[in-house]
Order: C-alpha cells, then sequence, then structure tokens
C-alpha cells in the first residue's frame, strides 16, 4: 500500500500565515490529506480553513507539538472545535485520549521523548518502540505519529523497526525533504508521511501545487514499479 501524503501548511513547525491561500491555489492538486499545526493562525481562521478542506473533500489533520497535559488538551480541543478528522501529536495523556474518543476524533499521539520547537526526538529506538507497543494495546489510539527524521540516532533504523512492529498506523512525520527519503518512506511501508518545511523550500520543485503532485506521483509509481 503506498503511503499517505499529508500536505502540512507549516514551516518550522508554525502554520503559515497565507496557508488559506495557498490551500485554495492547490485544492485540486493529487493529496486527500492535509493539515496544519495549532499555533501561527487565528482559531477564527482556523475553523475557516478547516471548513474549506472539508468542503473540497479533503480528510483533516491538526498536528499539536505540546507537552505538558494542559496544553495537549488545549490543542485536543482546539481540533474539536475547528472539525478536524485527526489529531496528531501531543505527548500521550490519558485525559486527552478520552478526549478524542468522545468527541470522534482519531488520535495519533508522539512516541519517544520530544523537546524543542521544531521538535526533536530522543531516546533509544528499543524504548520507542515498546512505547509504542504499550500504547497500541489503548482503542482510543488510532495510531502514531513518528518523527522518524527528527531522532538523534539512527532515522532509518528507527522508521523500519517501529513500523515493522508496531501493529497500529504510523505517520512518519517532518523533515522529509528529497526523493531519496520518499524512496526510504515508502520501504518502511507506513500509512502516511507529512511534508510541510520541504514544500516551501521547493525541494521537489517550483510551485506548490507541481510539488505536490510531483511527490503523489512519484510514491505511486513507485508502487507500480
Amino acid at each position: 500500500m503506498t503511503p499517505k501524503l499529508i500536505v502540512m501548511l507549516t514551516h518550522h513547525d508554525k502554520t503559515v500565515m497565507n496557508a488559506a491561500e495557498i490551500f485554495e491555489l492547490c485544492k485540486t492538486a493529487k493529496a486527500d490529506f492535509w493539515g496544519f499545526k495549532e499555533v501561527g493562525m487565528p482559531l477564527s481562521e482556523m475553523k475557516t480553513l478547516c471548513s474549506r478542506m472539508k468542503e473540497a473533500g479533503k480528510t483533516t489533520f491538526l498536528e499539536v507539538v505540546a507537552y505538558t497535559e494542559q496544553e495537549c488538551l488545549d490543542g485536543a480541543r482546539m481540533a474539536v472545535e475547528c472539525g478536524f478528522d485527526y489529531l496528531m501529536g501531543t505527548v500521550y495523556f490519558d485525559s486527552v485520549a478520552d478526549y478524542a474518543r468522545k468527541n470522534k476524533l482519531k488520535y495519533l499521539p508522539f512516541v519517544g521523548k520530544i523537546i524543542g520547537r521544531p521538535s526533536v526526538l530522543t531516546g533509544t529506538i528499543q524504548e520507542i518502540i515498546e512505547e509504542g507497543q504499550e500504547l497500541s494495546k489503548r482503542e482510543e489510539v488510532f495510531g502514531f505519529d513518528l518523527l522518524g527524521y527528527r531522532f538523534q540516532g539512527d532515522p532509518l533504523k528507527l522508521n523500519r523497526e517501529f513500523v515493522r512492529q508496531i501493529s497500529k498506523p504510523v505517520c512518519l512525520a517532518g523533515s522529509v525533504d528529497s526523493f531519496k527519503r520518499l524512496d526510504e518512506v515508502k520501504d518502511t511501508d507506513c500509512w502516511a508521511f507529512t511534508i510541510g518545511g520541504a514544500f516551501f523550500e521547493h525541494k521537489f520543485g517550483d510551485s506548490f501545487l507541481e510539488q505536490i503532485d510531483k511527490v503523489v506521483t512519484y510514491m505511486e509509481r513507485e508502487e507500480k514499479g
């Protein structure tokens, strides 16, 4: 199965100010999954943009880079208020998982120790996998937001082993910024992956829309090959 591209209208872990304008210009692109972060845009504009994405038939994702329980809960409430389909990120807390379940929000928490913003993943591969296996037992957890390429270790080994040993969907998020990494993402057989900053830095071509289509086509071609 081809990993799904989640187009993130974000750069340096923040939603870009012209996110709504970019979406309107690119909503006919081949990607069905779209999202942005919990910071960088007023809540009223977040609601409007999420609504426009859903009106265009897109599946929507809010990624929350937060570490305290209160901040994570606030992010979950924001996701529900805006009408997102998925909540990505946050350190796992039972309170956040329960809130997501009650509000029919699919929850993909971070695993491992996350620090900073832009975020960095620390810990050992075994610790991260064991945490994922333990959290996989919870029905409130849809899957995981794995910051594989932000890992302060061997990202290829982490991505490969985590996906192989975890039974739930895994999204590789952050720093997918080259065709070489697209090949690596494909090889993991993960469920999805995000690209945000790399599009703004034109790592895959010129226009935003062109880059989205190029990435989706590349991943599909690899499957057929």
